[in-house]
């Protein structure tokens, strides 16, 4: 049987002005996440395919991102089966955050006291 390579992306390499889908639950996200990143937990994405889908337009890439890899793969090979342009972030927001990328906390969204949960 023959698997195709799930496509992946650098965290050091997702555009500062890509769109990001952080699919890790609601505690993970309050700890820290990315700025302007769309927040739907793995287990919420079939539910809310259409605010994705909205959120993505026509042909924009769309970054998944969990806190290592492994839901945010299952979640991209879900929506690269739907006919969307997605990637996985290898290594999550453990790589984000080890490649000094930004992140926020909170409601209010500071940058102070962020981290990856």
């Amino acid at each position: 049987m023959h698997f195709a390579q799930l496509p992946q992306v650098e965290a050091a390499a997702v555009p500062a002005d890509g769109l990001l889908l952080d699919v890790r639950e609601d505690d993970e996200w309050a700890a820290g996440h990315v700025e302007g990143a769309l927040h739907i937990p793995m287990g919420q994405v079939v539910a809310r395919f259409d605010e994705l889908t909205a959120a993505a337009g026509e042909g924009q890439r769309v970054h998944v991102m969990c806190r290592v890899g492994g839901r945010s793969a299952q979640v991209t090979q879900y929506l690269v089966a739907q006919g969307l342009d997605a990637v996985n972030v290898d290594g999550g927001m453990l790589a984000w955050d080890a490649a000094g990328r930004p992140m926020v906390s909170g409601p209010d969204g500071t940058a102070e006291g962020a981290f990856v949960l």
